[in-house]
């Protein structure tokens, strides 16, 4: 009768533990049906780690990766000024962990990256009154080596990264898998600042006005013949791009030219600077063209083969010497007759000044116009500062030095834009005096509406690519130090992280700009003037064709005859017209 009293606890005891054994099953089982499901790596500042797939969430519990890009992108600062070069790597594998189809286990970082990331940054965010995250404490990690759970190290010669090919562990975990950067090369990015691919190593040179080349933070080191940065699509329109417009401002500048030849009298001051300006556009395109014509490598580049480089010095060929003497000569003699051409106008305007009196400082005007871009190019040739543009394909200066492209370009540039800006403020605010006073007396103001509205028109289309130009300059100047570091210091997936690189369209507007002036130097000259002076021109080339011939020997007596009726009638007027000569004693 006591029997089954005595069973009862055990009973229950039995039931309990019947009870846990279902619910951890069913635990697992439930642990079992969330696989991890890989997922591509959206996060900008991950991409292109050395592997695409993660899995969410992460340790940190972030459901998205949104979540993950608005944490993980408050570290950028001290990614970006490189404190660790494990730093990136390590912050990336614990918030975007890797995801490997045939592993489903956690694969964090090993000890070992934790503690070179944290070396070198931990006592740059100390000072500045930050603490290493506890969440990312290194004692968490697991040891490099250790056989029962494996971790990654970017280290090439201890990697311990699984391959995508890696079959499931035994149960005990012992499965140990070493990959070396050779069977693994996407897993290591080497980010030692060296002339590497595509940078080309060069000698040093022996001239001692010679500055070697430079790519970056790194010296005897030069940038490939074409940017590095463009595809060759983009390199084909590049030269289509510059060809066009090149040919283009030769016509239109030529006709202007032209022009002026045929009827020299028509332009005086204070609008002659324009045919001069024109003429330096002639000649900046005629560099353009012989570059179209000789190609992008027999200009701007030196070397052969895998070594074949821009031009970083003034020893190379007399074609890259001739296209920088067209366009750069030329180009600042071309600014500074905008600068003449706004003073000419506000002396006329402004100052009242006639034709004559503004021509008879020509002189001084050639002298400024001539010799100071002469004076420029001869520092530049002196100074070894003339190099290859890896995009145009042409030869300028600043291209290699940022020195040399602000002291020799940009600076030079902004002070004819401003000067020239400054006569031509002056010049119209005395035009519209002129108007106000005009107008009051009751006389039409029509043509000094049009000279207002061309020379408005005239200056809108220099001052607008000049600026532009400018701005282009500017932006080039600031980031190029980025992009060559970033050829030089970081591997190809991680480039586009240490700079964006450089905007296609900046480069394709900038030489339009440098060109389309040119173009639209033009304008003053698009008046039925022009045809009327091509037609006199024409006249006085051919006089024959202007005559119709005659239809019969009648016709031809009679304008024999018309003709010394008119000489003879020409003759007596001029004897009674003629005044007595004096006698002499």
């Amino acid at each position: 009768a006591t029997k089954p009293a005595e069973e009862k606890p055990l009973s229950g005891l039995v039931f309990w533990l019947r009870g846990v054994l279902l619910a951890q099953l069913a635990h697992l089982a439930l642990a079992a049906s969330k696989d991890i499901v890989c997922e591509p790596i959206t996060v900008p500042m991950c991409k292109g780690i050395g592997y695409n797939l993660t899995y969410m969430p992460n340790q940190f519990n972030h459901d998205t990766q949104e979540e993950v890009g608005l944490e993980v992108h408050q570290f950028w600062p001290l990614v970006r000024i490189r404190c660790s070069p494990d730093l990136l790597f390590f912050l990336c594998s614990m918030y975007t962990p890797i995801c490997l189809p045939d592993y489903k286990k956690p694969l964090p970082p090993c000890r070992s990256v934790c503690e070179r990331a944290k070396r070198g940054c931990s006592p740059l965010m100390i000072q500045y009154g930050f603490e290493w995250p506890e969440r990312m404490s290194c004692e968490r990690l697991p040891v490099l080596g250790d056989p029962e759970r494996l971790c990654m190290d970017q280290n090439g010669s201890e990697s311990t990264t699984p391959s995508p090919n890696l079959p499931k562990p035994t149960a005990k975990g012992s499965a140990r898998h070493r990959t070396t950067s050779k069977s693994a090369p996407a897993q290591k990015c080497d980010r030692e600042c060296r002339c590497r691919e595509p940078l080309v190593p060069v000698g040093k040179e022996a001239h001692p006005l010679q500055s070697r080349a430079r790519a970056g933070p790194l010296a005897d080191c030069a940038l490939p013949c074409h940017q590095p940065y463009f595809s060759p699509d983009e390199r084909a329109f590049t030269a289509f791009w510059v060809g066009l417009w090149a040919v283009l401002c030769f016509v239109s500048t030529l006709t202007t030219v032209a022009t002026f030849l045929i009827d020299m009298e028509r332009f005086r001051y204070p609008e002659r600077p324009i045919i001069f300006l024109a003429a330096c556009y002639l000649f900046v395109s005629l560099g353009y063209i012989v570059r179209l014509l000789a190609g992008h490598e027999r200009v701007a580049c030196a070397g052969t083969g895998d070594q074949r480089h821009v031009l970083y010095d003034a020893a190379g060929p007399a074609l890259c010497t001739l296209v920088f003497l067209l366009v750069y000569f030329f180009g600042m003699a071309s600014s500074i007759w905008w600068v003449v051409l706004s003073f000419t106008w506000f002396l006329a305007a402004g100052m009242k000044w006639g034709n004559e009196a503004i021509a008879g400082y020509s002189p001084y005007f050639h002298l400024a116009a001539w010799l100071v871009p002469s004076v420029k190019s001869i520092a530049v040739l002196a100074l070894s500062a003339v190099d290859g543009d890896p995009v145009a394909g042409i030869c300028y200066v600043g291209n290699r030095s940022l020195e040399s492209l602000r002291g020799f370009v940009l600076a030079p540039l902004v002070v004819y834009l401003a000067s020239g800006s400054l006569f031509l403020l002056a010049g119209f605010v005395s035009l519209f005096r002129i108007r106000s006073v005009i107008k009051q007396g009751g006389t039409k103001t029509d043509k000094l509406e049009k000279l207002m509205i061309r020379i408005g028109l005239f200056t809108v289309l220099y001052t607008v690519p000049a600026t532009v130009v400018v701005a282009c300059l500017v932006y080039e100047q600031y980031y190029r130090p980025g992009w060559e570091e970033a050829l030089a210091c970081a591997c190809p997936a991680e480039r586009h992280q240490l700079a964006p690189g450089p905007d296609y369209a900046v480069f394709m507007l900038k030489y339009f700009m440098c060109l389309v002036v040119g173009i639209t130097s033009g304008v003053w000259i698009w008046s039925g003037k022009t045809l009327e002076s091509w037609r006199r021109f024409a006249a006085r080339r051919f006089p024959c064709s202007a005559r119709k011939p005659p239809t019969s020997a009648s016709s031809v007596y009679s304008e024999a005859g018309a003709a010394l009726t008119a000489r003879a009638g020409s003759a007596v007027l001029g004897s009674y017209r003629k005044p007595a000569a004096p006698l002499r004693v």
